[in-house]
């Protein structure tokens, strides 16, 4: 079905030649991985001289409203003064303008406002979702993206999308540089052709779990080639490739065909067509082979898209199976809440489903919604507990389907159909009910995601499917049938053509890229404030921990939940409230404690708590940063949202300890936010608890010279010091400076203050 072959690989004549059987004459592994497609378009955007570094600058941005006022709030503070690239701002999450007030609403305002005076594009909330507009507007083969929202994947067009946090957007809207070193190159080889039934979030999901586990892919490029692409439609490429960002890769791109060079021509850009083939002889790192023939209907079940069943497996075996879920997810919450999972499985041994959800940049794509309406021609989805929503992922989708008679023919089924609009990816819609099971063809399913308040005793279990198999469960009343056992006529490639019509985004959204005036005002809402100051690095670090973890893999939903929380992320302030709420609630006065130890020092006093840990380790109060620290195996998995990293440095966080990062993102976040990404050995780990102190003495300085190990000392809550080796690696000389600085604000503004 999917296999991981880790080790090298030639690309020659189009046949895989694996490294240990490579024919004399082929070009060593450095030179090779230069002749993919990913290099091509590495290299056509790289600044540096480097090879091993990147230094890239992007041809487009995008963020949403969860995001962008921060950005824009950055930006403007470290001297902004036009956009110098394409950047889109659309309204897909921060939709629900009932949620606290005006304060929704009021940051879609301070947008259009940004948009009009730096010369920006501007989309309305519920036109389309952040991925579908930048797909239909500013894709384009051999192109580079760079986003706001960690699902920025737009591979299958020829184009190299790229989530981050905010201040890698911030670097390029000043006309800097997204630097990172130059990574390995995956290649995903397709082959075969998908049975009836078999969409393309069954394929992700199978390829997620065959790669997340184990971090195979983390941070290297994911190239699709192979013979199965042809036999795939653009709606399948986009579907499958959208979700490789949860096998935690840097980015992804495909061979480009006949299919695509259609697509552009559809959008109205055919000059955006090119052709990309890997060069013959092309190297790659390690190889997944994918036979899209043996691919069967899949679910995956809470609390990770790599949670992956056939839903067959499931069928067999739901007492066992979700026996194994209930446990690792209630192992999970702490204790604060049972999942019952158990609950779902009817007399007869069935599973039964509460609630169908087809949406956003993964499910609500066009063909996926065509076939969900024609498994469900002519039937209901019943009056029972189930029910069933649909989001187009675009307003042009939801002419199109409206048109062609999909919308009807769901509406007919007892689905409801809903505008363009993200909610239920982050828990801000069609939140289940207390130990609901939901299916989703959306992209993530971590705890708490769907809006669930496990602190307030409430849970809900949501598990991702394929948009088929979700609709022959609709049609099925909520019992769990994969769309591979049911049968109906497929639509024929005339139905399933998808006739994009952009004259609404031509009436509607605000094309001013080009055109800033600076005479524009941004409109304020009283939720939207400024950054609050931060302060730098010196010369040493004591820090305390206000959280440990000891879950394999922290979310960054864990660090700053999701869903109603969204409608404060204008406000850094008020967000803070919600660091880590749904996991260590403990943490924000924890955090505020240590914070005024050193707001303490700052204003010229001896915080006793501080001086006696000093004491112990004859550090010097006078020189010393005093700040909190958050403590986990693995954080940041999922989200590229900075919050998850601003919200600690609000609350006086200077720094993170693990053992390694799940992404680059949420590391780079980290540094751009002035705390330091310490990791730490596994073999040599402390018992740590919370309360305890970490002493780094030097660590300014360090890091400004290159240092990558330091050593530190633990004080524990009852007065031992152990010794303790942290490191720091593989910083750039603007990294090392941003961290010391504070944060990248801080550096910005330093920049200025030199140049006068």
């Amino acid at each position: 079905m999917v296999e991981v072959i880790k080790k090298g690989a030639y690309l020659l004549n189009g046949q895989i030649v694996y490294a240990d059987a490579a024919p004399q004459g082929v070009e060593a592994p450095d030179q090779a991985r230069e002749k993919t497609i990913a290099y091509s378009i590495l290299r056509s955007h790289n600044t540096g001289s480097d090879p091993k570094h990147l230094n890239i600058k992007f041809d487009a941005l995008v963020s949403h409203d969860i995001t962008f006022v921060g950005i824009i709030q950055t930006a403007k503070a470290s001297g902004l003064k036009e956009f110098p690239i394409p950047y889109a701002m659309t309204n897909c999450h921060n939709s629900l303008c009932a949620v606290g007030g005006t304060i929704n609403e009021d940051d879609h305002a301070f947008g259009l406002s940004a948009a009009k005076k730096y010369g920006g594009i501007y989309v309305p909330a519920n036109q389309a979702v952040i991925h579908q507009y930048a797909r239909e507007r500013l894709a384009g083969c051999g192109k580079m993206i760079l986003g706001s929202d960690s699902h920025t994947r737009y591979g299958s067009y020829g184009t190299m999308g790229v989530g981050e946090g905010g201040g890698e957007l911030v670097k390029q809207l000043l006309k800097n540089t997204y630097d990172v070193a130059a990574p390995q190159v995956v290649l995903v080889y397709l082959e075969g052709k998908l049975k009836k039934g078999v969409g393309p979030h069954d394929v992700a999901i199978a390829l997620v779990a065959a790669t997340f586990p184990n971090g195979d892919v983390k941070n290297k490029i994911l190239e699709f080639v192979g013979p199965g692409i042809e036999t795939l439609s653009n709606d399948v490429r986009i579907g499958i490739d959208v979700m490789t960002t949860e096998t935690s890769c840097l980015s992804s791109i495909w061979e480009t065909d006949a299919t695509t060079k259609k697509f552009y021509e559809a959008i109205g850009r055919p000059g955006d067509f090119k052709e990309l083939k890997p060069q013959n002889g092309a190297y790659y790192d390690m190889v997944v082979r994918i036979d899209l023939s043996k691919l069967e209907a899949m679910i995956a079940l809470p609390f990770h898209p790599s949670k992956a069943y056939t839903i067959h497996e499931l069928q067999a075996n739901p007492h066992g199976i979700f026996a194994e879920i209930e446990a690792d997810c209630n192992k999970k919450l702490n204790g604060k809440v049972t999942m019952d999972l158990q609950r779902c499985i009817t007399p007869e041994g069935k599973v039964l489903c509460d609630q169908g959800v087809i949406v956003g940049c993964s499910g609500g794509m066009y063909e996926n919604i065509v076939e969900a309406a024609a498994i469900l021609k002519g039937k209901s989805i019943g009056n029972g507990y189930f029910d069933m929503s649909v989001y187009p992922s675009s307003m042009p989708i939801g002419l199109a389907i409206t048109k062609g008679g999909a919308a009807a023919t769901l509406m007919e089924a007892g689905c409801v159909i809903k505008p363009a609009f993200c909610g239920p990816c982050f828990g801000a819609g069609d939140t289940p009910a207390n130990n609901a099971l939901s299916i989703r063809h959306a992209t993530r399913n971590f705890a708490n995601r769907e809006g669930s308040k496990p602190g307030n005793g409430q849970i809900a279990a949501v598990a991702l499917m394929d948009a088929r198999s979700i609709a022959a469960t609709a049609a099925n009343k909520g019992i769990l049938t994969a769309a591979t056992d049911v049968d109906y006529q497929e639509p024929t490639p005339e139905e399933l053509e998808y006739h994009f019509d952009g004259g609404v985004y031509e009436k509607r959204c605000y094309e001013g890229f080009g055109k800033a005036d600076p005479s524009v005002e941004l409109r304020y809402g009283p939720n939207i404030k400024d950054w609050p100051h931060m302060p730098a690095l010196e010369d040493d670090l004591l820090v305390k921990l206000c959280a440990v973890i000891h879950d394999d893999v922290t979310t960054t939903d864990e660090l700053i939940p999701s869903g109603e929380t969204s409608s404060y992320r204008s406000n850094p302030i008020g967000l803070s409230e919600f660091a880590l709420s749904r996991r260590v609630p403990e943490y924000v006065e924890r955090s505020k404690a240590v914070r005024a130890l050193e707001e303490e020092k700052l204003a010229g006093g001896v915080p006793k708590e501080a001086a006696e840990v000093l004491a112990k380790v004859d550090g010097d109060i006078k020189k010393t940063t005093i700040g909190s620290c958050v403590f986990a195996h693995r954080p940041g998995d999922g989200s590229a949202r900075e919050q998850a990293a601003s919200c600690q440095k609000v609350l006086g966080g200077f720094a993170n300890i693990c053992y390694e990062y799940a992404t680059k993102r949420y590391r780079s976040n980290c540094l751009n936010w002035g705390i330091v990404p310490f990791t730490m050995d596994k073999e040599t780990a402390f018992n740590y608890e919370d309360g305890d102190f970490i002493y780094i003495p030097g660590v300014r300085q360090g890091i400004l010279d290159g240092q990558e190990e330091f050593a530190a000392k633990v004080i524990t809550k009852d007065g031992q010091v152990h010794d303790l080796k942290l490191a720091c690696q593989g910083l750039t000389q603007d990294e090392r400076e941003i961290v010391t600085k504070g944060c990248l604000m801080n550096y910005y503004a330093a920049n200025q203050a030199a140049k006068h």
